[in-house]
This record gives structure tokens, C-alpha cells and sequence, in this order.
């Protein structure tokens, strides 16, 4: 069922979205790039009117919107939403027209009353088979699980859209049209159950725009791509002015995502094997994991560094409080990984994995030589160390080739008061004085931070607490009320302004839910 308020009706491929107001009228409005929805209504004040009252909505599916007097609302196409019934009227702000069979509403080029008639029980029998078939595909769950689980499947579906003459799925109707970077690559991992084509699909889209430096864009957009500062549309920049310190930026700056591309590609290989997808990325992934060292790594130590907030996906976190350039630990323990995952695409390929295998080993020894101080991997913003405490300070464990007493240093912090409770983990410790459990990256728990640890715990032996982990994470969004962007972890609901139908959010659960 859809509420019609975080959960909209709308429809894969489809940019619009119906939603209700606090007095009972629907709003049509389309979902555009760094656009908010109320800036793009197309109609609204829509009511169905019968005997002069209004007929109320007696129930909101994935396939129609039910109202009193057996009117149905459906789309006829991604671009077009009809209203089918008989002996009652639309009315919206500004205009009216009857029902009568199947009267269009909106249409490709806009509010289109009067416009082309369908048959009402063709589109009905359409849209009811489309969503039919899609939920068919859905992975198997546990029993408890099904409810959240379907909800999470239909977020994906409604947030495919087309963007340049392709089929993306964005991160949310609500805010983020777009195909962004690292989002993408969590999508992929819940795509490769059902449709492993279309999982492939996202990562191909982003590697189709890398630049020639190796660059992979941050995002894919209707109007182009977002890969450095000079991209950003100017709401970004005035909130960035707000709260990142420390020396502003004053150069041009790439912007980019963190490097998961090669495990992300692995995960959809495991699942369905694909050696021509694996020969098609492996040398632009290669160009990728050397643009960190050779464009990203400006005191030239070997380690590389986000050079922009958004760079490393955390935008609002307070490790930017010092500065708009930092080396967190969790940057080159992605890039550990991802040398490790282009030997096993090199193996795949019949290549030496060997040279691969060696720069993955010489990454994790030069992290724990310069940034390991005997309790902590410690981040750096402009060369110096910051006293912040994030989960990024375990993602270390993600390479799985850390000393099993650092392995095991890291997983006693991680079960600590700072980062443990009912439903970790915060992405700020609990007893940082920065902690704060609505703000974005200041806080709340993101699916994103706990499905990365997961793995890593499981690569770095720790099969135990990956699996409390899980179970945690798996009842916060169980009993949150939504797929949100992020979770307020003391009171397992959506935080502060967050996102409702998030795209990653939906595809890491159920790709944690298949495990049971």
C-alpha cells in the first residue's frame, strides 16, 4: 500500500508522482534534476468529484489509486496518467472535465484533459500485469522480513528513469534524479538478484562517462555530469559554504565518488558470470584506481585523499569542519580492495593477478605504517590529524588483510559504547561531542556504513558480529516505518530530514534480507 506522502504512486520509467495533501487534493508533479518537487507541480488541487462531493481515496497500490465510486487512477505510459471510470468528474486548480471511460490527465506534453481516450480496462489490466511480473522477480526473503522487503523492491522499480536515452536508477524521485556514483553501485548489488543485465547496466553508464584522466564522474545527469567544482549547481555550493572550514576552496576540483567499482562489479560477476562485462571494465577500472594515486594524492605519500566533500559521499560530515580536503581512513582501504578485485578479474580474464595482489599488500602496509597510531587508523585534514571519530576509523577492515590483533583492535571499538548500541552504527561516535542523531552524516545510521562493515568484518574474520551487525540493521529498517536515506539510531526512525524512498537504502536491505 502507498501513502501517497513518502511513498508516492508513480511508476517505473515515469517522472511523475502523485502525492496527497493535509486536505484529501492530489498534486501531479515531475521529477527533475536539483529540483525540489514542490518547484515542479504540474497539477494540482486534483480532486474526483461525484453528486457535488468529493470521492475519497479508498486505497493507494503500486498499479492504481482506488477511489469511492469505482474511479481508478493508472498510467497509461511513463509520460501519461488517466483517470477510468464513469458518472464522475475531475477537478483540479483551474480547470475541470468528466470521466467518462478513461480521461487523460497528463500527457507527454503536459496537463492534457481531452486529450487521447484509452481503454480503461486495457490500462488497468496493463499496469496490474507490469507490477505483477516485476514483484514476481523479487529475491526471496524470510517471512518477517516480506512486507519492508517488498516496499524496498518497488522503490527500486519506481526509481528507474531514463536519463540520456538510458535506463538509471536514481537515488530518489525525491531530490536526487540523477545517476550518482557510488549509489549506483549499492543499486547494482540488489539489480544483480533479479536482473543482472540492468546491474551491469548502471555500471557501464558511469564508466561510458569516465573522463580520459580516469576520472569516474560523481554524477550522470539530464544536462550533463557533475565531475568537478565547476558542475555544481549553486545550492550546493552555498551549503557547502556553511559548514565546511578551514581553508575554502579556491582552485578548480574534481568530484568524484569512493572507489568501489571493482568490488561492486565482482558481486554481480559471483552472481551471474559474466567474462565478455569483465574484459569490457577491466582496463577502465585499472585508469580509475590510478587516477587516486596519481590525481588525488597531492603531498605525493602514496595515499590518496578526497580532495572535495563530496568525493567521499559523507557531504556534511564533520571531518570537513576542518577543511574541504581529508584523508579518512576508509579511502584507501576501498582502494586496497579494489586492487585485490582487479586480480580477481585479472585471474577471470587469465591474467597475473599477481602484480594486483602485491600493491594490495603494499597499501595495507603503508596505511598501517603512516595512519595506524595503536588504537586507531587517525584522519587527516590537510595533513593534519583530527580528533573526530567516525566508523570510517574501522573501515580498514574492509580490506581483509589487516594483523589479527589490529582486526580484533578494530571490532572491540566497534563493540564499544561509541559505536554499539540497539541499532548501530553512527556515523559520529555516540560519545563525540559532535555526535548529533538527526543530522546528516553527524549521526544517524546509513545502510551504506553498516553493509560495508559487514563485509569487512566477514573478509577480516569476524563472521559473529557481521552477523549481529546484520540482524541489527535488518530490524532498525524492519521496524523504521521506511527505506530511508538514514535512521535516527536512538529512535530507529527516519532522522531528521532525510530522504524517504532511498534507492541504496531499499537495495542493501534486500540484498541482506536474501541471506536468511
Amino acid at each position: 500500500m502507498l501513502d501517497l506522502r513518502e511513498r508516492p504512486f508513480t511508476d517505473r520509467g515515469s517522472r511523475l508522482l502523485v502525492t496527497a495533501a493535509d486536505d484529501g487534493s492530489l498534486t501531479v508533479s515531475r521529477a527533475l534534476y536539483e529540483t525540489r518537487l514542490a518547484d515542479a507541480a504540474v497539477l494540482t488541487g486534483l480532486r474526483v468529484v461525484a453528486g457535488g462531493a468529493a470521492l475519497p481515496v479508498l486505497r493507494a497500490l503500486p498499479d492504481r489509486v482506488e477511489f469511492a465510486g469505482g474511479v481508478a487512477m493508472a498510467f497509461a505510459g511513463p509520460d501519461t496518467l488517466v483517470l477510468c471510470g464513469e458518472n464522475a468528474e475531475a477537478v483540479w486548480d483551474g480547470g475541470r472535465a468528466p470521466v467518462e471511460g478513461c480521461l487523460t490527465l497528463v500527457g507527454p506534453g503536459g496537463v492534457a484533459p481531452g486529450g487521447p481516450r484509452h481503454d480503461g480496462a486495457a490500462v488497468l489490466a496493463a499496469a496490474g500485469a507490469r507490477w505483477h511480473d516485476w514483484f514476481a522477480r523479487m529475491p526471496a526473503v524470510p517471512a518477517a522480513l516480506r512486507e519492508r522487503a517488498e516496499q524496498a523492491w518497488w522503490t527500486l522499480a519506481v526509481n528507474l528513469v531514463t536519463i540520456q536515452g538510458r535506463e538509471s536508477l536514481v537515488p530518489s524521485k525525491y531530490g536526487y534524479v540523477g545517476l550518482w556514483n557510488w549509489d549506483s553501485y549499492f543499486h547494482a548489488i540488489a539489480l544483480r538478484h533479479a536482473d543482472p543485465a540492468l546491474a551491469r547496466e548502471q555500471i557501464r553508464i558511469l564508466l561510458d562517462h569516465q573522463r580520459p584522466d580516469g576520472l569516474i564522474p560523481d554524477v550522470v545527469h539530464d544536462h550533463g555530469v557533475l565531475a568537478e567544482t565547476t558542475d555544481l549547481p549553486r545550492s550546493d555550493l552555498a551549503r557547502l559554504a556553511e559548514h565546511v572550514g578551514g581553508e575554502p576552496l579556491r582552485e578548480v576540483v574534481p568530484v568524484t565518488k569512493p572507489p568501489l567499482t571493482a568490488w561492486a562489479v565482482w558481486k554481480i560477476h559471483e552472481r551471474d558470470p559474466d567474462p565478455g562485462f569483465l574484459a569490457e571494465v577491466y582496463e577502465p577500472i585499472a585508469r580509475s584506481q590510478e587516477w587516486w594515486f596519481s590525481r588525488s594524492d597531492p603531498d605525493g605519500d602514496g595515499l590518496a585523499e578526497y580532495l572535495h566533500p563530496y568525493s567521499s559521499g559523507l557531504d556534511d560530515s564533520p571531518v570537513w569542519d576542518h577543511g574541504p580536503r581529508a584523508e579518512p581512513p576508509d579511502l584507501n582501504a576501498y582502494l586496497a580492495l579494489q586492487y585485490d578485485r582487479l586480480g580477481d578479474i585479472a585471474a577471470a580474464l587469465g591474467k597475473d593477478p599477481g602484480p594486483w595482489r602485491a600493491r594490495a599488500r603494499a597499501l595495507v602496509d603503508l596505511m598501517l605504517a603512516r595512519r595506524w597510531d595503536g588504537r586507531r587508523f587517525v584522519t587527516l585534514v590537510g595533513g593534519s590529524e583530527v580528533d573526530v571519530r567516525t566508523p570510517l576509523e574501522l573501515m580498514p577492515l574492509f580490506t581483509g588483510r589487516l594483523p589479527a590483533p589490529v582486526a580484533d583492535r578494530l571490532v572491540a571499538d566497534l563493540r564499544s559504547p561509541a559505536f554499539w548500541g540497539e541499532r548501530p552504527v553512527p556515523t559520529v561516535a555516540f560519545d563525540d561531542p559532535r555526535f548529533d542523531p538527526d543530522a546528516m552524516w553527524r549521526g544517524p545510521v546509513w545502510l551504506n556504513v553498516n553493509y560495508l562493515l559487514i563485509d569487512g568484518l566477514r573478509r577480516s574474520g569476524h563472521e559473529a558480529t557481521a552477523a549481529e551487525l546484520r540482524e541489527r540493521t535488518l530490524a532498525m529498517v524492519r521496524d523504521g516505518g521506511g527505506l530511508y536515506e538514514y535512521w535516527n539510531p536512538l529512535t530507529g526512525r527516519r532522522a531528521g530530514r532525510a530522504t524517504t524512498g532511498f534507492g541504496w537504502s531499499a537495495a542493501l536491505f534486500l540484498d541482506l534480507a536474501t541471506e536468511s
